[in-house]
């Protein structure tokens, strides 16, 4: 028995303290969540869990359909989009909705080679339109085929690959 005043008390006392709080932490250890998207804009953040989240190859897939965030943005305002190292190691896009000065809905896409970055910002086209819906795919491994089973390939000759986890982010007016 280590009496706690004797200096090899205090030391066992302090080595039963330290396996404990290493026990502790490791247990209290849990596999990560998927990746979160951040928004800001006009001065407030919102983090985003993905809608649809599936494995590189598009086979396994989870759904949250609740996983759609709300933020306010004043006409002509930008949205920062922020992607952990998990999306952004991959391709992805970021399709931004807008409303022009008339009222048209137009849509513009931005495709984000992979380990290029880790943001984006998603403006509109003039000052006065306002964005209307944010959206990132991260792009996975499997790719758009026809009936046949052959690639549908894009203007340059590539396999359109198939988005792998989508966030979005609908914008109420400022």
């Amino acid at each position: 028995m280590l009496n706690r005043d004797t200096p090899g008390g205090r030391a066992g006392r302090g080595l039963l303290l330290l396996v404990a709080g290493a026990v502790l932490t490791l247990s209290g250890c849990a596999p990560a969540g998927p990746p979160e998207v951040t928004f800001y804009s006009d001065g407030h953040t919102v983090d985003a869990k993905p809608l649809i989240d599936c494995d590189v190859l598009v086979r396994n897939c989870s759904k949250d359909p609740n996983a759609t965030v709300n933020l306010r943005a004043r006409p002509g305002k930008p949205v920062q989009v922020s992607v952990p190292s998990d999306v952004g190691d991959t391709p992805w896009l970021v399709i931004t909705q807008y409303a022009d000065a008339t009222g048209a809905l137009k849509a513009k896409q931005q495709y984000l080679p992979r380990n290029t970055k880790l943001a984006y910002t998603a403006t509109p086209n003039a000052p006065g339109d306002q964005l209307v819906v944010v959206e990132v795919q991260q792009l996975g491994a499997a790719f758009a085929a026809d009936p046949s089973g052959k690639p549908i390939l894009d203007e340059n000759g590539n396999p359109q690959l198939v988005a792998r986890a989508y966030w979005s982010l609908q914008i109420q007016p400022g």
